[in-house]
Formats: structure tokens, C-alpha cells, sequence
């Protein structure tokens, strides 16, 4: 794989497991009574909080994954599984991992829980990110480009969410769910190449 197609394929990667569409209807049931002011700071410190969680797991993924003896081919698989369950609940419009109860909506304040985490920075995306840094040789511009994906994925998200009422309005609600289930197709795709790179790794199949 060239390297313009790997970056492609990580930004997509991220770009979907974050969902920046997807945080529309939800963003505006928890968020949309705000005054203007106070929707942009909750739009602002979620992105942040999320963007920070997310590079801890960038720069000390590897870290963790060495520490606990688990090699690179299981957790491909591990992963892939995981991204497929996100992808199906993609797919069949389920809340899934943006699933947010009703103590939730009750707090005050939605920024950090949960707009930042579970939805942005969710099992996913932080397992999309644990993928890509638990190679034993680990390229040097891997966490470079995981970093610019998820800040130009969460600035995306951003934006969605500041424009929410404007999305929600030309698209609808249909037309959202139609562009989650075109992610969720390319990240069945994905998970399922993330599972087959881990039988590899693990030598179970033969690399091609």
C-alpha cells in the first residue's frame, strides 16, 4: 500500500468511527435549547476533550498493549470485530456506542459526558487509533498522521455539530441515517481487512 493510500485509509478510518454526522440529532436533543453562546463552549470543550483523550492512546497505545503482552495480530482481530459491531449498528441506524441514557441528558453540562466521550472519543475511535500504533515497528509518521486525522475529524465534527439545526434541516433526519449507513458499509470493509491482517500477523493465513 503507497503511502498516500495509507493516509486516505486511516483518515477514513477515523473520519467514520467519530461519526461527525451522526452526533447531529443527538447534539441538538442534548444541546439544541442552549443559548448560542453556551452551545459553541460545549461544542468547543467537547472537540478539546475529545481531541486529548484520544492522543493519550496515540502516543501511549503502544505502551499499553506491550505492557500487557498483547501482540499486534490479536488485537488487529480484537478491533476488527469491534468496528464491525459499530459498522452493523451503523448500518441498522442503532444509537449504539452514542447511546445516551436519561441521567445523561439531565446533567447540565453535556460537553464531556457525553458529546466528548462516549460519542466522539468512543470505543471505536479508540480502538481505531490502538490498531494503527500497536504495529511492533511502528513507522514514525503513523502518529502524525493519526493526529491530523482525528483533529481534522473532530473539527469536522465540530462544524456538524455547530451547523446541526442547518444539517438536520436539509438533510433530515433520513438523509443523516442514509450517510451513516454509507459509512457503516465502508467500515464493515475495513473491519473485516483488520481481521484478516491480524490472522496474518498471527500466521494463521499466508500473506498475499
Amino acid at each position: 500500500m503507497s503511502l498516500a493510500s495509507q493516509i486516505v485509509t486511516i483518515f477514513l478510518a477515523v473520519f467514520i468511527v467519530v461519526d461527525p454526522f451522526g452526533i447531529v440529532p443527538v447534539f441538538i436533543s442534548l444541546a439544541g435549547g442552549l443559548p448560542a453562546a453556551r452551545r459553541r463552549s460545549t461544542i468547543l470543550k467537547a472537540v478539546i476533550v475529545a481531541f486529548v483523550v484520544l492522543c493519550v492512546f496515540i502516543f501511549t497505545g503502544s505502551i499499553i498493549l506491550r505492557f500487557l503482552g498483547i501482540q499486534p495480530g490479536s488485537f488487529f482481530i480484537a478491533g476488527g470485530i469491534l468496528m464491525f459491531i459499530v459498522s452493523i449498528d451503523l448500518l441498522l441506524g442503532k444509537p449504539g456506542r452514542t447511546k445516551t441514557s436519561e441521567a445523561a441528558e439531565d446533567r447540565e453540562d453535556v460537553s464531556i459526558f457525553p458529546l466528548a466521550i462516549p460519542m466522539l472519543a468512543g470505543p471505536g475511535a479508540i480502538t481505531t487509533v490502538l490498531l494503527y500504533v500497536s504495529e511492533d515497528s511502528l513507522p514514525r509518521f503513523i502518529p502524525l498522521v493519526l493526529v491530523a486525522s482525528v483533529a481534522l475529524a473532530l473539527v469536522i465534527a465540530g462544524l456538524t455539530m455547530a451547523a446541526s439545526s442547518f444539517f438536520l434541516r436539509v438533510l433530515g433526519k433520513t438523509g443523516v441515517s442514509v450517510i451513516e449507513r454509507i459509512m457503516g458499509i465502508v467500515l464493515t470493509g475495513l473491519s473485516v481487512q483488520f481481521v484478516y491482517d491480524g490472522l496474518v500477523k498471527l500466521g494463521v493465513l499466508a500473506a498475499k
